[in-house]
């Protein structure tokens, strides 16, 4: 791999920049358009107007939970947990689900504060009082695993709607509002378990949908659970020195053979589900490669150092061939997968996306679908007035390659 200096993914974003708050409408933000080096831009309502009538879009669906839970010790000292994943259960359905206990991947803030007694909130649900504890299982290296327990036979995502807030990003430099309970989620969110969330899919609306639906513009839907590490800054000199973080993702069978339906003409809306779609491409490969295998896990430099000669066809034909032998409705899978700019997308020719911050992995992976244009693009969005980060303004921008 050819080492790429993260310096060269730097530009100035002015603090006033930064959308701090979502605009009234949804749909009323602007879309720049890139295509074949172009550069214009719309109301993101003019969309359905962009897109092509056969292609398809996917979104990724995954629901941000309230995850940052504040506990507060007899002498005063305020204690943050922030959940990150799930340990036991491991799966996020199963979690969500208990209703007594459970053990999660958290974050602490002030642990210094924290001594190990165990920490308790009460709180009211549904009319029921009770008490939420947490104890320390673990006593190194962030992340700390916690164990979580209540008596009231609540399910824990019931007690994290009555504890916790919606964990804004930390660019917003504000404490989460009541607006953000309903628009820092998609309008199609649906499997709880996101501390971020997919925010290129912020901007639309059921109407923007039904319009697109109605010019046969096809959707699906795809999930991948957005981990706190998406906003993990590169740090290295070279990006290839950066470590990823790990995000666990789905993909119905429906759903893959929709795509392989569509190859070719696949908007993805954000860079998780195309992150998600990648990383679908990569499964298949391993799949081929060994059809007995366990555990999916797609490596952060898996796609550079095989050279394989696999088509996007078989690959997918792999993961449903998979699906089908072990009697399995979904793929499910972990992803590390890092896309830098020599990345060549095998799934996704178009991308819907908002504007990133510098020296982030998400603007390297911008790189990877229109090259260097990304600073020409952004220079654009800069000189007209465009709004960034997770509430800003949204960009729909096609493979160079692409028609």
């Amino acid at each position: 791999m050819n080492k790429i200096s993260i310096n060269d993914f730097d530009y100035e974003l002015p603090d006033e920049r930064i959308a701090k708050f979502p605009l009234q409408q949804r749909d009323s933000s602007k879309l720049l358009i890139y295509d074949k080096g172009k550069i214009g831009h719309q109301p993101f309502s003019s969309l359905p107007n962009i897109i092509n009538s056969n292609s398809l879009l996917v979104f990724n669906n995954t629901k941000v939970v309230r995850a940052r839970i504040f506990f507060y010790k007899a002498t005063g000292a305020q204690i943050e947990i922030f959940c990150l994943e799930p340990v036991l259960p491991g799966s996020y359905e199963q979690n969500f689900a208990t209703t007594s206990e459970c053990i999660w991947n958290c974050t602490v803030g002030n642990l210094k504060k924290w001594k190990g007694e165990a920490l308790k909130k009460e709180f009211v649900c549904d009319n029921i009082r009770d008490e939420l504890r947490v104890e320390k299982l673990s006593f190194g290296d962030l992340p700390l695993k916690l164990k979580f327990s209540w008596k009231s036979g609540l399910s824990f995502a019931q007690v994290m709607d009555a504890c916790g807030t919606i964990p804004v990003p930390p660019y917003l430099k504000r404490e989460s509002q009541e607006i953000d309970s309903e628009r820092y989620q998609t309008v199609y969110s649906k499997p709880e378990g996101s501390v971020a969330a997919p925010t290129a899919g912020l901007h639309f609306s059921n109407n923007i949908i039904q319009i697109l639906k109605s010019k046969n513009v096809k959707t699906d839907e795809i999930t991948l659970h957005v981990g706190a590490g998406t906003f993990k800054p590169v740090k290295t000199e070279f990006a290839n020195e950066h470590v990823m973080h790990s995000e666990h993702f789905f993909v119905e069978k429906t759903s893959i053979l929709k795509i392989m339906e569509h190859l070719g003409n696949i908007t993805a809306v954000g860079t998780t589900s195309a992150r998600t779609l990648e990383s679908l491409y990569w499964a298949g490969c391993k799949i081929k490669q060994n059809k007995n295998i366990k555990n999916l896990n797609i490596q952060q430099f898996e796609p550079y150092e095989n050279n394989l000669q696999i088509s996007v066809e078989e690959s997918l034909q792999a993961v449903i061939n998979y699906l089908d032998d072990n009697s399995l409705t979904k793929l499910d899978a972990t992803t590390q997968i890092m896309i830098l700019p020599e990345y060549k997308p095998k799934t996704v020719t178009r991308l819907i996306t908002n504007f990133h911050q510098p020296k982030s992995t998400l603007l390297l992976l911008i790189a990877a679908f229109i090259g260097s244009d990304w600073r020409k693009a952004y220079d654009y969005a800069l000189k007209n007035d465009f709004r960034f980060l997770s509430y800003g303004d949204s960009s729909v921008l096609s493979l160079k390659e692409c028609d």
